[in-house]
């Protein structure tokens, strides 16, 4: 057995994609469609609007003032995450000729959630159509774990989200690394905050983790924490099962971390907003009578936080 790298990785940085464009599913037949044209030509992989890129500049702005700064920059491969953490790049160039530092690593394990309806899911463009959309991206980077095409309930997102952040983890570890960026979806932000802490609340949707978007959470690491997990199996591949991390009853991924800021927007000229919780549900109603549905708040709550008085603000659209 492999002996376990030393323990490097001290604080995690999380954040939410900013506005993004709109796009909806029709719940009876799964057909995903937008009236915006998307980069990728994916219906539901849209750009972020005029506004969420008004956000994106003044997150990577805020990250780049972070202490520990960041060393290692992931994203679900969706084209809005990559969208709003690539504004950090440019400042980080001025600190750090580390090139591992200056690309950002598509990561489907922190991917989006899209229930466990009976048809098959988005999955996000190929590496070599994102590195041409975005060059800092890395088409090199080989994902720990891929969602399934067919669904998943939310006990699965949580499960392949611990997996995905225990592969991260021992990465930054071996790469004696000591801060990361991990740039998500709202359902999967959530994830990442039980999955990291340990704790999985008795009713999902309860309001524990704060995805505002651009909005910043900040994980450090237990110094006293001894990870439990010994011989985490490798994921074998699509469909497979998700290999047993053992994060739940307060142990954490990675030994366990503390929460020190939960959804922070003091940095963002509009505040808080747009959150989102679980609301319960695990796939779209199929009532024949229901319209086509937002995809990205038909299996949650959408929560307006406290917003800034920003009334020169940029349009939203």
């Amino acid at each position: 057995m492999l002996s376990k790298p030393p323990r490097s990785l001290t604080t995690i940085y999380v954040t939410r994609h900013g506005f993004r464009s709109n796009w909806v599913v029709d719940p009876a037949t799964g057909t995903y469609t937008t009236n915006i044209p998307t980069p990728t030509g994916i219906p539901s992989d849209p750009a972020l609007a005029g506004y969420g890129e008004a956000q994106a500049a003044e997150l990577g702005l805020h990250l780049s003032t972070l202490s520990p700064p960041i060393e290692r920059i992931y994203s679900s491969p969706f084209y809005r995450c990559i969208q709003t953490i690539s504004p950090l790049i440019p400042h980080l160039s001025s600190t750090t000729t580390d090139p591992a530092t200056l690309k950002i690593r598509g990561e489907n394990g922190f991917g989006e959630w899209y229930g466990t309806a009976r048809f098959d899911h988005p999955s996000p463009a190929t590496p070599e159509l994102l590195h041409s959309l975005f060059p800092v991206y890395d088409k090199e980077y080989v994902p720990k774990i891929r969602p399934s095409v067919n669904g998943e309930s939310i006990e699965t997102l949580h499960d392949r989200t611990a997996y995905a952040l225990h592969r991260v983890i021992e990465d930054a570890d071996r790469e004696g690394v000591k801060a990361i960026v991990i740039c998500t979806h709202a359902a999967t932000l959530i994830a990442i905050g039980r999955c990291l802490t340990g704790r999985m609340p008795e009713d999902v949707g309860e309001e524990d983790f704060r995805p505002f978007t651009c909005g910043l959470s900040v994980f450090e690491r237990k110094e006293s924490g001894e990870e439990i997990e010994k011989d985490v199996d490798i994921w074998k591949g699509p469909e497979e099962e998700i290999p047993e991390v053992g994060w739940r009853s307060g142990n954490g991924v990675g030994g366990g971390w503390e929460i020190k800021k939960n959804g922070d927007c003091s940095f963002l000229s509009g505040g808080e907003e747009r959150g989102w919780r679980f609301s319960g549900d695990e796939s779209f109603s199929t009532t024949p009578a229901l319209p086509a549905l937002d995809a990205g708040s038909a299996l949650g709550v959408v929560i307006e936080g406290n917003k800034a008085g920003n009334p020169l603000g940029p349009s939203r659209l």
